[in-house]
């Protein structure tokens, strides 16, 4: 399993994030909000952006009122009530943000398809007037003067940002001993399907915010399953993009030949809408300057029902794949698939795992010549990984309580991105992962996509045991930089499973179209019922109907 797969560190009291901040003085108070009576009771729940821009046309709603409700239920169910700590700070000016969406709508001056959508961010992408922090406290007052590029095309296209998403701090690039969905600011992430069970990372906010109607739709980071596990085991859609179709600028790195930022919402039609106002060109990350950079980006008009007809999809088989429930839920998705018209074939990744040790020594290289060109380009207080690992050294019991920083001392032992080492793993592992694994895998058999469970049903979050992460499907993706997308293909004993659709590079217009069309098929995403835990009890297989997506807790 790669060295960093998407799961973080270990818990401890979480501690509370900012209060909503409320509309600035000089404007008129927004409309009454909607009360949210109980976690599972929102007015505006599981509405997507396409009906929530329809009410503001017609002037139902406005985004004064949206925005408001949705600081009022952070407050109800993230603060308080289940307590999620999904979202680990509120962007002060967002109802300044929201009343100016307003008075543009009003006077025609609509900038996009987000006007006055509230969108919330991971907390390593950087925000005016937020801090940027990793979820670290040695970064809790860092706060970059100007927008992440992704930032800036979200607000041209009329979002409202909300605030900040808690993550597994540094993106899970600390320790070898993590647990997943954990930062030293935010506190303990909680899955709101079950809520002892580990929301994974390090998106971890993002895709349980998402799930919990705490936002629209919320930014998410990968390096090597950030979105995809989050997403999968919180019941929403998460999409990692083709390396450099996002770019990366204003984003607190792990990997330059991995990271990217990504769309996490509740429907595939939401993440198709959002990456086409994240995708562009930007002069300051120049793996978004591609040659290959010659795609359409009106991914909306790949929303189409009939989209699995004719498809020719390769189904590849993994330790996850012998579990009961998944098997059931597997051959669930298959049977859709050839029930919509397309074809599925057994298939493989011949160089599966080989690339493994070769992007653990990509990422170390990578992550200190990233992050310390980060920290100094952007003025952070720290600004070398020694000062870093210092700082946890000088605070152990709020930074370290549960576990170390072996990732950023061996990382700290590596020299410049010029050395053989690194060159020769880079290539290897790319080739390995890209061109001999899944191009080949498509290529063998003439295929439009490859599908895979993305993981395994949540664990208990368990500080002292640390995470018990069940593998995964979605790797070879992450390490050649090419995009998977993975949809809600139903549960296990009430906690959601995913299903990754993974293609060549900038194949995202074909994935979107599959993973619409299954979607539309199976609606088998279902909202979380804020369960305290799961009856003692061993259960071995789901039935058909809970794999085929019945509400949690039918079984």
């Amino acid at each position: 399993m790669p060295l960093v797969v998407c799961v973080a560190l270990a818990a401890c009291k979480p501690q509370t994030p900012p209060a909503p901040t409320q509309q600035a003085q000089d404007a008129p108070p927004p409309p009454a909000a909607p009360e949210t009576e109980s976690p599972t009771d929102f007015v505006y729940a599981e509405l997507d952006i396409a009906d929530l821009q329809a009410r503001m046309q017609r002037g139902e709603l406005d985004s004064r009122t949206l925005t408001q409700a949705y600081l009022d239920r952070i407050a109800a169910v993230d603060q308080a009530g289940p307590q999620l700590h999904a979202v680990i700070e509120v962007n002060p000016d967002a109802m300044k943000e929201a009343t100016l969406r307003d008075t543009e709508r009003r006077t025609g001056a609509i900038r996009g398809p987000l006007h006055g959508i509230p969108i919330l961010l991971k907390d390593n992408i950087g925000a005016v007037p937020m801090a940027n922090s990793a979820g670290s406290l040695a970064l809790k007052d860092f706060r970059p003067t100007q927008d992440a590029f992704l930032v800036k095309r979200l607000r041209e296209a009329g979002a409202v940002i909300l605030g900040k998403t808690n993550l597994s701090e540094w993106a899970n690039f600390r320790s070898t001993h993590s647990i997943s969905g954990w930062s030293a600011r935010g506190g303990q992430t909680r899955n709101p399907y079950v809520l002892d069970r580990n929301p994974c990372g390090s998106s971890s906010g993002s895709a349980v915010a998402v799930s919990a109607n705490l936002a629209v739709a919320a930014i998410g980071t990968e390096t090597d399953g950030s979105i995809i596990c989050p997403a999968a085991v919180n019941g929403v859609v998460g999409l990692k993009p083709s390396v450099g179709l996002v770019s990366r600028d204003g984003i607190i790195p792990i990997s330059f030949s991995q990271d990217t930022a990504g769309p996490i919402t509740r429907s595939v039609a939401d993440a198709a809408l959002l990456l086409g106002v994240l995708a562009g060109r930007d002069p300051d990350d120049p793996a978004s300057l591609n040659a290959a950079w010659n795609i359409a980006l009106d991914y909306p008009s790949r929303l189409r029902p009939e989209g699995l007809r004719g498809a020719r999809i390769g189904l590849l088989h993994n330790r996850l794949s012998d579990t009961p429930d998944i098997r059931i839920a597997m051959q669930h998705v298959v049977q859709t698939l050839r029930d919509a018209g397309a074809t599925v074939v057994d298939a493989s990744i011949a160089t599966d795992g080989q690339w493994n040790d070769d992007e653990e020594q990509v990422l170390l290289y990578e992550f200190k010549a990233g992050l310390e060109r980060y920290l100094q380009r952007h003025d952070a207080p720290l600004q070398t990984l020694s000062q870093l690992i210092g700082y946890n050294a000088q605070y152990p019991e709020s930074e370290m309580p549960h576990f170390g920083q072996e990732l950023f001392e061996l990382a700290n032992t590596k020299g410049g991105l010029g050395e053989r080492e690194y060159t020769s793993a880079r290539a290897r592992a790319r080739r390995l992962a890209g061109p001999e694994g899944i191009d080949a895998a498509l290529q063998a058999q003439q295929l439009d996509a490859l599908i895979a469970p993305a993981t395994g049903p949540a664990w208990v979050t368990d500080p002292a045991a640390g995470d018990r992460f069940p593998g995964a499907g979605y790797g070879a993706a992450a390490v050649a930089g090419y995009p998977s997308l993975t949809v809600p293909m139903g549960y296990s004993n009430g906690l959601p499973l995913g299903v990754v659709f993974m293609g060549p590079a900038w194949s995202e217009p074909r994935l979107i179209e599959l993973g619409y069309a299954y979607e539309q098929l199976t609606r088998a995403r279902k909202p979380p019922e804020y369960l305290p835990t799961l009856p003692a009890r061993n259960v071995t297989a789901a039935t058909s109907a809970d794999a085929a997506g019945a509400p949690p807790g039918s079984h």
